[in-house]
């Protein structure tokens, strides 16, 4: 089968993300003796720093780790709570009745700097300074620009011209975007690390002291003064028309910290899943997995696979509107929805014919409740995408993923997004804007995704990682909002049932349903649709319309920016990466 790359293999380690800088960095941490929890640090605030569109220090990450020390695998919980003023009467009373998908109304506590942090501290050997010394140069020294940031920027080059001038500042050049290949500096955010790293160091010389350090400052220091001054000190235009103040304070930020947590996982086909909890979106992966493990799907053709694995996302992440939420706040019936005689019940309403209802099940008894229609049938042209003020309605969304694995087992699978440039205006004096997260709760009253103070917002977010009889085998993600945890799950059939390599499944023409509301403003729904990769054989496309789909056929090279790092028993490291948006990259040796 033709590759547009090889399959990395090694023995020594592998990095594989959505930029080549960031895979560059993380390689070279693991070529100075670090493992993988330093190289996907290092990583991921490259990350920050040349896909500022995608992602920043104001946004999250969720994150799925094999500590070989440990023997085990854990859930580092890098997404921050709403702010405490934040409620369903607060956006009411601005007679709103979603949160907006821009400005500073939808932040909640930036996540992603403490779940580093946990990160470094948990399984980490490198020092503070040495994993963050990669971002710092990038952001003072320059990096050049990707296509992507400069269609961010176009996008949005009325708003930042007559709103957001400080994003304007940093951003526009005299003649407007940056353009693709030029070289773009970031001084203000390379002070912003410069900074929590001097003043780490100047307090200890002890290596996890500095990390705590850096942790008070971002989290009780002048970071947190920054972003409360920039919320009550500024009202901005955001997406519903109208200029807001924002509701995030210092306390906020004080208050909370990044958890470490047990995985949610399912066993299939020798294969052990693990997923972080139902404040993200990774208990839809496996509750697909849970269906599809009673359909035969080894002797499919394309057109049956398509169909059926469409048909239990539907089912799956009908479920997941009902029932997930901050396990914090409300009772998440997680071993009800991965019951073998729930799974068989839901699994007689998949027919031969494509189904254009929402249907969640009734799970231990309960009803399942969703969320009303008037708020999320919004009639929309075009694919959804994660939010900007005028999102591009022929471009999917997208964010960020890295996955590491290193020579003594360790494995580490991670999804950094939100801040994004095009969402909420930079903060002058931290060189970076906050996050729009917020605008995945529902301002109704009794969902589990229902706003409230201090709770975490059920999130599209889902790295995944898998063992094999025990032991660690494989990272793997993706961006792409709703559609993460359907490209990820036929990444993952491919290899697993087709035992094809990780590029040759990373490669091969992929699908999605959009058969939700979307997580992101205005909350739009496509019942029924289905989005097919051109590069099918000749009439799949046809065929799954005669079984009643609604088939889009997207451009080849168009679905997903999936990436994957692993080991297999031999002890083998392998590593591959994606060539849609021409800028992912796996290195290894």
């Amino acid at each position: 089968m033709f590759t547009t790359r090889p399959e990395l293999r090694g023995t020594f380690g592998m990095v594989a993300s959505t930029h080549w800088l960031a895979s560059a960095s993380g390689m070279a941490v693991l070529e100075a003796g670090g493992n993988a929890f330093d190289a996907a640090v290092a990583a991921g605030f490259v990350l920050q720093v040349v896909e500022p569109h995608l992602n920043g220090p104001g946004g999250e990450v969720p994150i799925v780790a094999y500590s070989a020390e440990r023997a085990a695998p854990l859930v580092v919980n890098g997404q921050g709570p709403a702010p405490a003023a934040a409620s369903i009467v607060h956006f009411s009373e601005l007679g709103l009745d979603l949160v907006p998908g821009t400005g500073l109304l939808p932040a909640c506590v930036p996540g992603a700097f403490d779940a580093w942090m946990v990160l470094l501290l948990e399984g980490g050997t490198f020092r503070l300074g040495e994993v963050m010394s990669y971002a710092i140069g990038y952001a003072g020294r320059g990096y050049p620009v990707v296509t992507g940031i400069t269609e961010a920027v176009e996008n949005v080059l009325p708003l930042f011209r007559t709103e957001w001038s400080d994003s304007a500042r940093l951003y526009l050049a005299p003649d407007g975007a940056p353009r693709p290949g030029t070289l773009f500096k970031n001084p203000t955010l390379a002070a912003t690390y410069a900074r929590i790293v001097a003043q780490a160091q100047a307090l200890t010389n002890d290596r996890d002291g500095q990390i705590e350090a850096a942790r008070d400052m971002f989290y009780d220091g002048f970071v947190a003064e920054a972003i409360e001054n920039h919320c009550a000190g500024n009202r901005v235009m955001d997406a519903s028309g109208k200029r807001h103040v924002g509701l995030l304070t210092g306390s906020d930020m004080s208050r909370w910290r990044a958890s470490i947590e047990d995985p949610v996982t399912f066993d299939y086909n020798g294969y052990t899943v693990c997923k972080a909890g139902p404040w993200g979106q990774g208990l839809v992966f496996l509750q697909q997995l849970s269906l599809l493990d009673g359909f035969d799907l080894d002797s499919m053709e394309d057109v049956d696979l398509i169909h059926t694995v469409v048909e239990c996302a539907k089912l799956a992440f009908a479920d997941r509107e009902a029932w997930y939420g901050d396990p914090a706040f409300v009772d998440v019936p997680i071993a009800g929805l991965l019951d073998t005689g729930y799974a068989e019940a839901r699994r007689t309403l998949v027919g031969d014919e494509a189904s254009r209802e929402l249907r969640p099940g009734r799970v231990d008894g309960r009803l399942p409740r969703l969320p009303p229609e008037k708020l999320w049938r919004t009639e929309r042209s075009g694919p959804s995408a994660e939010p900007s003020i005028a999102p591009p309605l022929d471009r999917p969304g997208d964010t960020c993923h890295v996955d590491v694995v290193d020579r003594h087992g360790n494995l580490v699978s991670a999804t950094p997004s939100g801040g994004w440039l095009q969402s909420s205006p930079v903060i002058p004096d931290l060189g970076f804007p906050l996050g729009t997260r917020a605008q995945m709760f529902w301002l109704a009253e009794g969902l589990p995704n229902s706003l409230e103070g201090g709770k975490r917002p059920r999130t599209t977010l889902t790295p995944s990682l898998a063992l094999r009889e025990g032991e660690p085998h494989l990272a793997w993600g993706t961006p792409g909002g709703d559609q993460q945890d359907q490209w990820a799950l036929v990444f993952f059939l491919r290899h697993v049932l087709r035992n094809i390599n990780l590029q040759e499944a990373i490669d091969a023409p992929t699908w999605h349903t959009e058969h939700f509301p979307s997580s992101f403003y205005p909350r739009a729904a496509y019942l029924n649709r289905l989005v097919i990769e051109d590069g099918f054989s000749p009439g799949v496309a046809e065929r799954l319309k005669a079984r009643g789909h609604d088939v889009i056929v997207s451009d080849r090279w168009s679905l997903g920016r999936l990436s994957a790092a692993g080991l297999d028993c031999s002890g083998l490291l392998k590593a591959a990466a994606n060539p849609r948006g021409m800028q992912g990259y796996a290195v290894g040796r």
